[in-house]
């Protein structure tokens, strides 16, 4: 999908849809009310007839209009304009995509990021513009035999800035947004991949065309080289599969060579079966999601490749299966970590904690001025305090992993007091 900046007049601008918003009372954003000025007074006649109250989220589509060049005006419900937050400006983004995809248009011109929303400038308006209407294109269909058929795609989208002085800096929120966006579809790709197909040599092989493209730094450590550095909490986990485990690096080299990096670690159990503590079988299926850490770290490092960041970010995948077989680790077993800790492992099914253990170390020899590590380690918390809590609590880490780089999930870190008869599936031997 491309996307451009126009700042042509709305009237005269021949486009195949113009998007527009109008807030609850029926008050025309500005484009609307240029729109209406220019042909004849149609959005208003519409507004009156009670077509549109301007209700959040609610769209409208006139066609046939006179006097403009446009073949197209999508109209959104803004809601109540003192009332129109970030969240606000979210669901008017999301309602337009939606609308847009029904109509065949293969171009639109979105005027929605005029729109005032309280401490956010044009920048933000126009990058979150981007990542709303690539969200709501992304598909994956390629694995489907006959993927469904659709109409006409939409392939450009423009960004009308009224104001041509603000042309640069709409180009680059932009491109800031066109990567982001682009590495939240690889993210998507990657954990919606079943697990016959996204294994942990996909993963590696993955990696090593993402350097290509983007032009950073890969390694991918093999079984023997982990062996070799005493990742056994990592290949504890890697015994029960038939799948080779690897320890992907990915560098991207934009900050000063001295410059302390920023380190992302990602969870990449491309297949959590749970070991010899088997998971029950309803929904395993969805046990294909647990790499999901690893593949937010692909599309950061994407991401930052894109926008040339000016900064050093290491990425680090410790990429394996969690599954039950004769060689499998047994509940019980324990096994020396790469820090030199001894760990013994009474559920096989917490198996996050032991590989991120040994990956957190490795990640150490960088020196990271930032260390963040991204899991699916949402069962463990509703273990330990219910599932009323769980999401404020996860909320809490990602803030606290986000904005002080400390690790939430690392084995050896103080665990909150056990309730009577339970055992951490965990623990650090002295």
């Amino acid at each position: 999908m491309e996307f451009i900046v126009n700042g042509d007049h709305l009237g005269q601008l021949r486009t195949a849809c113009v998007v527009a918003g109008v807030y609850e009372g029926g008050k025309l954003s500005p484009s609307a009310l240029e729109l209406d000025a220019a042909c004849g007074h149609v959005v208003t006649q519409a507004l009156t007839r009670g077509d549109l109250d301007g209700e959040i989220g609610t769209t409208l589509l006139l066609t046939n209009l006179r006097e403009v060049a446009c073949e197209r005006l999508l109209l959104v419900g803004l809601g109540p304009e003192g009332e129109f937050v970030e969240s606000s400006y979210h669901a008017a983004l999301c309602a337009a995509t939606r609308t847009l995809r029904t109509t065949g248009a293969r171009d639109a011109t979105f005027c929605l990021g005029e729109l005032a929303v309280n401490g956010r400038d044009a920048a933000w308006r126009i990058e979150q513009l981007v990542l709303a209407v690539m969200d709501g294109m992304y598909r994956l269909d390629k694995l489907k035999s006959e993927p469904p058929k659709q109409r006409r795609a939409l392939e450009t989208i423009v960004v009308h800035v009224a104001d041509r002085a603000n042309a640069s800096a709409a180009k680059a929120a932009i491109d800031r947004g066109v990567a982001i966006a682009e590495g939240i579809a690889l993210a998507k790709d990657l954990g919606n991949l079943p697990g016959n197909v996204c294994t942990p040599a996909y993963l590696a092989q993955q990696a090593r065309e993402l350097g290509s493209v983007h032009g950073f730094e890969v390694t991918i450590l093999e079984e023997q080289d982990t062996e070799k550095l005493g990742m056994n909490a990592f290949l504890a986990v890697a015994r029960g599969s038939r799948q080779s485990p690897k320890l992907i690096v990915m560098q991207h080299h934009g900050g000063a060579p001295d410059a302390a990096p920023v380190v992302l670690v990602g969870k990449g159990i491309t297949f959590d079966a749970g070991g010899l503590n088997i998971k029950s079988s309803s929904d395993m299926e969805q046990m294909k999601f647990d790499m999901c850490g690893a593949a937010s770290v692909f599309g950061a490092l994407q991401a930052a490749a894109m926008m040339k960041l000016p900064l050093n970010v290491v990425g680090i995948i410790p990429a394996t299966e969690n599954m039950p077989d004769g060689n499998a680790i047994k509940p019980g077993d324990v096994v020396t970590t790469m820090s030199g800790q001894t760990v013994e492992i009474l559920d096989t099914d917490s198996e996050g904690r032991l590989v991120l253990s040994d990956a957190l170390t490795y990640a150490e020899r960088y020196k990271p001025a930032v260390l963040v590590d991204v899991a699916t380690l949402t069962g463990a918390i509703v273990s330990a305090i219910g599932l009323a809590k769980a999401a404020a609590v996860i909320a809490a880490l990602i803030f606290m992993a986000s904005s002080m780089g400390r690790s939430s999930d690392r084995c050896g870190l103080p665990l909150p007091p056990q309730a009577p008869g339970r055992r951490w599936p965990c623990r650090n031997w002295w």
